[in-house]
């Protein structure tokens, strides 16, 4: 059994289909019922571990095949001593076959098994969902729904199988008004990419993973969890005999009146991240040409107007507190930039002109990378939809975008998605709401850019984006402070980098 919700390395995601074709196969080189007697004793496994001290166990179990885990593991909880009571929902003789095989099996073991509700369960006891499985795909209703509404009255924790019920397992999102929130949740056979971003993450709680013995590789993934060791592959050690010059240039275009800080904001990070030189063009002419904080910061007035030829050798990094002002900037930086992180008022701007988008989009012919990191309400901008939508499929958003702009996307939010052309998405397991603070998102764009300036033209920007993304979270994860102030976030992004070089 896998601890999914923090992986060291990346994890393959799959969907309905991929994890059907999986169970397919597995069923088919298997004797009958191996599958499910594997999961159940998965589940009873893990029920004993996080509910050491639970005398009672509620499980309630639905018309299908997650049903038949619960009462797989209904009869391993029993054997081991627990007071086990299992509500079966739905009517018991249209259960499938290997489900019906497992009602049979826990009647003789003895499993007191009925229709009713929860029964009272004190802190220390365990309640399982075993309710609905990946394949639902609509709200649930009737008994369904009442049995889902009865968990959020328990004070005990919540196990849920393989997907909380009434969450999809793709998107992240609910089916309807109802869905348990599980403590825990143990995915089976497949990691799906819903228990990773949208609300899944608030629903499914910790996720495991137990494969059942069953390997998923002849099935190309949905997705990927991205590894946490991501960001650390992006910090080689320093060499004695590089220097400032070795690790790149980067300016940071934007801070229109009233919004200087964020622009700040942005540099400091990609200076922490460790790029060699830094450049602030502020498009506030009154503000100071000095960040007090940090004198290293070189202030350069209408940067983005300057020499072609040093425009196009730095990372950089537009938009942060650009307002309107920004637009000005826009289409030289676009045209010139070879590496180009466009964030907030630059992605705004973008989202409102045609043109601005066209040159967008011709900057891969060209040879010139790009990374937009838009949160959910900048991306239905983009995209001409509605934040609702956006969210009701983030994977499915990112990936448009991406595919439209032929560039890198970095969709925020929780469980932030990494899409480029061509390229399986990833999703990012750090991070917390700690991170909803003003400020945060200009941090990331800055040590997203950062990493980029000092890696050269070899390393791809969407491995960048999703190291970027895993430790602007991480320290968010690390800090137990909430809320996380922009500036104190960078101070710990930057403590956590110095300690992996440090172990490395």
């Amino acid at each position: 059994m896998l601890d999914a919700s923090r992986p060291r390395s990346p994890l393959p995601l799959h969907g309905i289909a991929a994890s059907r074709a999986i169970e397919q196969q597995a069923q088919a080189a298997l004797p009958a019922h191996t599958l499910m007697r594997r999961a159940g004793a998965a589940v009873a496994r893990l029920a004993l571990a996080v509910a050491p001290h639970a005398q009672r166990v509620w499980i309630a179990a639905g018309p299908g095949n997650n049903g038949g885990d619960g009462l797989e593991a209904a009869i391993g909880l029993l054997a081991a001593g627990r007071a086990v009571r299992v509500a079966l929902v739905g009517d018991a003789a249209a259960l499938p076959p290997d489900a019906a095989d497992a009602l049979r099996r826990a009647q003789d073991a003895g499993v007191e098994i009925g229709a009713t509700g929860a029964p009272r369960l004190e802190r220390h006891d365990l309640a399982i969902d075993a309710l609905l499985g990946l394949g639902a795909s609509r709200a649930p209703r009737d008994a369904l729904a009442a049995t889902i509404g009865a968990f959020d009255a328990l004070a005990c924790t919540v196990l849920a199988v393989d997907v909380p019920s009434g969450l999809h397992c793709e998107t992240g999102q609910p089916l309807g008004e109802v869905c348990v929130r599980a403590a825990h949740t143990l995915a089976l056979l497949t990691l799906k990419p819903g228990l990773f971003t949208g609300l899944g993450r608030d629903l499914a709680g910790y996720v495991w993973f137990d494969d059942l013995g069953v390997a998923g590789g002849a099935q190309a993934p949905g997705a990927w969890l991205t590894g946490t060791d991501a960001a650390r592959a992006l910090r080689a050690p320093r060499r004695h005999a590089q220097h400032k010059g070795s690790f790149g240039d980067l300016a940071v275009v934007g801070g229109a009146a009233g919004m200087t800080g964020a622009a700040v904001l942005a540099a400091r990070a990609a200076h922490a991240a460790g790029a060699g030189r830094v450049y602030v063009d502020l498009l506030d002419g009154a503000a100071p040409d000095l960040d007090f904080a940090r004198p290293e910061l070189m202030f350069r007035r209408a940067w983005w107007q300057g020499e072609r030829a040093v425009i196009g050798a730095a990372t950089v990094v537009c938009g942060c507190g650009g307002g309107d002002a920004v637009r000005e900037a826009l289409p030289r930086l676009s045209s010139l930039a070879d590496r180009l992180v466009l964030d907030a008022d630059a992605l705004n701007a973008i989202a409102s002109d045609e043109a601005l988008q066209t040159q967008l989009a011709a900057r891969a012919a060209r040879g010139q990378a790009t990374v937009l990191t838009p949160h959910p309400l900048e991306a239905a901008r983009l995209s001409g939809a509605s934040a609702r939508e956006v969210q009701a499929d983030r994977l499915r958003a990112a990936q448009t975008l991406a595919e439209r702009f032929r560039c890198v996307v970095l969709l925020k939010g929780s469980g932030s998605i990494v899409a480029a052309p061509g390229r399986v998405p990833q999703i990012n397991p750090t991070g917390n709401a700690s991170l909803a603070t003003a400020g945060t998102g200009d941090v990331l764009a800055g040590w997203l850019g950062g990493l980029w300036a000092q890696s050269g033209h070899g390393e791809s920007p969407f491995e960048i984006a999703a190291a970027a993304a895993c430790a602007h979270g991480a320290a968010a994860d690390g800090t137990a402070v909430a809320p996380l102030r922009a500036a104190d976030l960078i101070e710990a992004m930057l403590r956590d980098a110095n300690a992996a070089a440090r172990a490395a």
